[in-house]
């Protein structure tokens, strides 16, 4: 079974500073694509989706050009900084066809997403040059994602970690997460949820319900690396991931392992 990657990270914080970064974090300091590709390797995993981890235009240059060399990262996700009257191009960046997405992280905002600066104008330009928006929102902005795809149906927008991450899977995300899947154009990455730390039956249940929402179409993998393997390894990510599934037919396996990631994600946009 092809399987592509769909959200991992690469760094170098002492080559191009990440501001968030801190040692006890208990991260690499260098995050190097060389070490993904023996993971990815080792794994049997074909390629990874590279999402930018801060937001700096330094960052975003360094991290399309180490896509640009890398015969496992052909594509990126470049960050977007909400600004008062920025432009739709969003990241300051020239961009390259391995430029496949971009990612407003914004679960500081307000609920209803209302007060990110540009947000129309970025899924506007995203969805015209056939690239998706994602989106790193906090529960209760699951319906906005709803909200905005409605808005722009021809602009491919993406949840990721489920729009839960770590947190707890109370009534209320599933409320939210049944209300973001109710828009078709929404999809979502099954990435950053710690399965392994959870219970087994909570892991299997909260991919059961990604599935019974969003079906394997609307899903894929990401295995948040380095940020999923501070305790375990890659290996470990992927079987804890494989362990939680629902039972899939092989035309959900493909999707949820590599077509849904194709999908989103073409190269070449």
């Amino acid at each position: 079974m092809r399987i592509v990657d769909a959200h991992v990270h690469v760094w170098d914080v002492d080559a191009v500073p990440i501001p968030w970064f801190r040692d006890d974090l208990d991260l690499p300091r260098h995050a190097s694509a060389v070490g993904l590709g023996r993971e990815l390797t080792a794994a049997g995993v074909a390629s990874a989706i590279a999402v930018q981890a801060a937001d700096s235009v330094a960052e975003a240059e360094w991290l399309t050009a180490t896509a640009a060399r890398d015969p496992f990262l052909r594509r990126v996700v470049l960050q977007y900084s909400p600004a008062p009257g920025r432009a739709a191009g969003a990241t300051g960046v020239a961009v390259t066809p391995a430029v496949v997405g971009v990612r407003a992280a914004v679960p500081q905002f307000a609920a209803d997403l209302s007060d990110v600066g540009g947000l129309d104008a970025l899924a506007d330009h995203l969805g015209a040059t056939g690239r998706a928006l994602e989106l790193l929102i906090r529960p209760e902005q699951l319906p906005a994602a709803a909200t905005l795809s409605r808005r722009h149906p021809g602009t491919a927008i993406v949840v990721c970690h489920l729009g839960l991450g770590a947190r707890t899977a109370d009534g209320t995300w599933r409320a939210a997460l049944d209300e973001a899947a109710s828009a078709p154009g929404v999809s979502a990455k099954v990435s950053g949820l710690d399965l392994s730390a959870r219970g087994a039956e909570e892991s299997r249940g909260l991919l059961r319900l990604a599935f019974d929402l969003f079906g394997a179409e609307r899903l894929a993998f990401g295995s948040d690396w380095p940020m999923s393997t501070r305790s375990i390894g890659y290996a470990d990510v992927l079987a804890a991931t494989r362990a939680a599934l629902p039972r899939l037919s092989g035309a959900e396996e493909r999707a949820f392992w590599s077509a849904t990631a194709d999908r989103l994600y073409p190269t070449g946009a």
